[in-house]
């Protein structure tokens, strides 16, 4: 069975961008070596890609006239990729699959294969996710900065989840990449 697995770099204060769309300047702070191959080591362990429409065209456009030939440029485009919209006629970005209704298809996709499902970015489809208790997995890459405004990772009102810590891994950088799994009801 597949895990679903959501994956952002976030700020201290719970940023995962700025008050712009697309405002990510604060990566910068955290890329390095060790992230380079952390998600080299996520994609090669990953069967498909999950994205909103906002992200998915962004990552799209990016990914597909990319000059960076490298092992993450290979896996981006060749790796299956699952675009959740309602409004999105047309999904040419390589091995790309549109998906209507995410909290409805996603549980028998994770029933159908053995790698890692990864949802990149994409705030809404996450909240969405989250929402459903669909997430078999947290990771986050907390950025040494407070931004003080943008867009939450985790919103407002967001499905009360305790978590378990799988895994915290410092960085050289300052920043955290911190693994957490939900804790089942049972578990409690």
């Amino acid at each position: 069975m597949r895990k679903l697995i959501l994956w952002n770099v976030i700020t201290l204060d719970g940023y995962f961008e700025g008050e712009k769309s697309w405002d990510l300047s604060f990566h910068n702070i955290i890329w390095s070596h060790e992230v380079e191959q952390f998600s080299i080591e996520q994609l090669k362990s990953a069967d498909m890609l999950v994205f909103g429409k906002t992200t998915y065209e962004g990552m799209a456009d990016y990914w597909q006239t990319t000059k960076d030939e490298g092992e993450t440029a290979t896996h981006m485009n060749n790796v299956p990729k699952l675009v959740c919209s309602r409004s999105l006629k047309v999904a040419d970005w390589n091995n790309t699959t549109i998906v209507r209704d995410a909290a409805a298809e996603i549980p028998a996709l994770k029933q159908q294969g053995t790698g890692n499902m990864f949802v990149f970015g994409s705030g809404n489809l996450s909240e969405t996710l989250m929402k459903e208790k669909l997430f078999d997995e947290y990771r986050l890459l907390v950025a040494p900065i407070i931004l003080g405004k943008g867009r939450h990772l985790f919103p407002q009102g967001a499905p009360n989840h305790k978590l378990k810590l799988l895994e915290d891994r410092p960085l050289s950088t300052g920043g955290i990449i911190l693994r957490y799994t939900p804790v089942m009801d049972t578990e409690s």
